[in-house]
């Protein structure tokens, strides 16, 4: 194990540990999931560069784009939320409501 996988497993692990003690507001869960998806970028953009392969180059860029596009959807949901709840507490969504 090379010195870089100690704190990008130790951040994937707090933010899995953050979005599973945070869950009063969506923002929080949100930065928790962002806080995954960058540890996880960061680990797919080494990851070449230690196995010699230039073929998995382009992953770690359509990681970023997914990553981007769960963000806006995350903040689009969360806006449609504070507009039709009147806040981004968690326990006050029903999943099962249309």
């Amino acid at each position: 194990m090379s010195p870089l996988h100690l704190p990008l497993y130790s951040a994937f692990t707090l933010s899995i540990l953050g979005l599973i003690t945070h869950r009063t507001h969506l923002i929080s869960a949100l930065l928790c999931l962002e806080g995954m998806m960058l540890a996880m970028y960061v680990g797919l953009s080494t990851w070449p560069t230690e196995t010699q392969m230039s073929s998995s180059t382009l992953m770690p860029t359509l990681m970023l784009a997914f990553s981007a596009c769960e963000a806006s959807a995350g903040l689009a949901m969360l806006v449609a939320s504070a507009r039709t709840h009147g806040s981004d507490h968690m326990h006050t969504f029903n999943l099962l409501q249309c």
